[in-house]
Formats: C-alpha cells, sequence, structure tokens
C-alpha cells in the first residue's frame, strides 16, 4: 500500500469514527486527527511521514532536521531562520538537542535532550545484535564508517571492549558514533 493509499484510509477510518461519535469533544479531536493528515499531504511531507514510519518500525534513532558542529552555529541557524521547527531535534557536536519556537512572543532556544539516551537504553534492554565490526580505537571506526558507500541507519560496532551504535542519520547526511554508555540507567 502507498503512503498515499494508507492515509486515505486513515482518513476514511478517522472519518467514521468521528460520525459515529456522540462527544462533540471527540469528534473534535478527530477532526484534528484528520486535518493532520490532509496537512502531511497538502504540504508535499507524504514521502518524509513514510521515511519516519519507517524509522519507528526498524527502531531508528530519532530522527534530526539539522547538524552544528558547535552551539555558536546552532545558534546563529536558530535566529536566522524565519519558522523554525518547533520541537524537532538538531546534533550540535553529535549531541541531541531540542528546538522550541514561539511564534507569540518570538522565543526561540535549543537544549540538550536525552532522546538518544533513552534510544540506547532500550536498545540495551532488548539485547544488542553481535557488533558488525570491532576496532581498536575510535579513529579506526571513524575511518571505517567514513568509507561506507551506504551504512544502514544503525549498527552496533565495537570500540576495545565497549558496544558503540553508528548512526547514518540519512536526511541530513551525516554519520555520528556513540557510545552505549551514553544510555539512561
Amino acid at each position: 500500500m502507498t503512503i498515499e493509499e494508507l492515509s486515505l484510509e486513515v482518513e476514511g477510518l478517522l472519518g467514521r469514527l468521528r460520525e459515529d461519535n456522540p462527544s462533540p469533544e471527540e469528534k473534535g479531536l478527530l477532526l484534528v486527527a484528520i486535518d493532520a493528515i490532509r496537512f502531511i499531504s497538502s504540504t508535499g511531507h507524504s514521502y518524509d511521514f513514510e521515511d519516519y514510519r519507517k524509522s519507528l518500525s526498524a527502531h531508528e534513532p530519532p530522527p534530526v532536521v539539522a547538524v552544528f558542529k558547535t552551539r555558536e552555529e546552532a545558534d546563529a541557524w536558530l535566529n536566522a531562520h524565519p519558522k523554525p521547527p518547533h520541537l524537532t531535534y538538531v546534533l550540535i557536536a553529535d549531541a541531541y538537542y531540542m528546538v522550541v519556537y514561539l511564534r507569540d512572543p518570538d522565543r526561540r532556544s535549543l537544549g540538550p535532550h536525552p532522546a538518544l539516551a533513552y534510544h540506547l537504553q532500550e536498545m540495551l534492554e532488548a539485547g544488542l545484535p553481535p557488533a558488525v565490526a570491532t576496532f581498536k580505537t575510535r579513529a579506526e571506526a571513524d575511518a571505517w564508517f567514513s568509507q561506507q558507500a551506504d551504512p544502514p541507519a544503525q549498527s552496533v560496532i565495537q570500540i576495545g571492549n565497549e558496544p558503540y551504535l553508528a548512526v547514518h542519520h540519512r536526511n541530513v547526511h551525516h554519520r555520528a558514533i556513540y557510545p552505549f554508555s551514553l544510555a539512561r540507567r
């Protein structure tokens, strides 16, 4: 089923639920959900939504919308952006930050967020798959990862005796390696 067909199916289901629901409050909430599906389609984000759903199914790390080497670069981007993407993640020096943007009054901020730590913890609790590669040093791992033509979204690797997660953030063309020691305990 294509993303367009799936969206129409979901919209139809929500419409039927709305018709059958006697509560005005719940009818209003179902209409919001229908509007969200229509918004995704009408703003050209159907394939982005499809990619997002695939990343959820594959238990990939949370997606990011931008990558910066320094906090200063990120702040400059945030302040120059006409409408920053509210409640999305960016990477600053490979650390997750959440973008907060309030239109009225115009307030913008970036704050550290434990999204990756939660993801790593979930992986540890589920049991890590075998490492796809083992390295003595981080430099060896970085060199290997940068030479991969089309790496998967995430792979467990080992550096020394420690597990790491090699992550390919495809939508922003960025690769990062995270130690599992960052996991929330």
